[in-house]
């Protein structure tokens, strides 16, 4: 059996973080997720999926988004019900997150507030904008020099190959 969701949307609202009765970090929120399609008027909908991630990748989570963030989220839906005060039976369908990447740079998306310049880290997600910017701190060489080391850079000269070396 499969169960696996990666979703891309952005924040509803703030994230709520609480603590269970033993200290475990638990985060709910909703993602805002873009149809592919337009409506009969034309306009894009959208769906509100309910998400909730546990431990320190929620305190994490928590810190480093807000409202209308970019977030990129990959779990498992997960049902549960439970009996309200009424004493009705609710169900609830979420999204409960292993892994998940903020999409963009800090501080870029409406209403930041936050100022921090440290990365957050997260066993198993990744953050596109936390990679050194600097080719020459990865050790590599100019791009000019590289293109003499390349064998697939394109120096003009015809490529020699016959039909024989081909797979098809």
């Amino acid at each position: 059996m499969i169960n696996r969701v990666v979703l891309v949307g952005r924040l509803t609202k703030d994230v709520e973080l609480r603590y269970t009765g033993s200290g475990t970090a638990v985060a709910t929120f909703t993602v805002a997720v873009n149809r592919q399609f337009t409506n009969a008027q034309g306009e894009r909908e959208a769906d509100f999926i309910q998400c909730v991630i546990w431990r320190k990748p929620a305190e994490n989570f928590a810190n480093f988004t807000h409202k209308g963030s970019l977030v990129g989220v990959d779990g498992r839906i997960q049902t549960r019900s439970y009996d309200n005060q009424q004493g009705q039976r609710v169900y609830v369908t979420e999204v409960v997150v292993d892994t998940f990447s903020l999409l963009e740079p800090k501080g870029s998306s409406t209403g930041s507030s936050s100022s921090n310049s440290s990365h957050p880290t997260n066993s198993g997600s990744s953050n596109n904008y936390s990679a050194p910017q600097n080719n020459q701190s990865q050790g590599q060489n100019n791009p000019a020099d590289s293109a003499t080391n390349d064998p697939f850079a394109n120096t003009g000269e015809p490529i020699d190959i016959s039909d024989d070396d081909l797979p098809f």
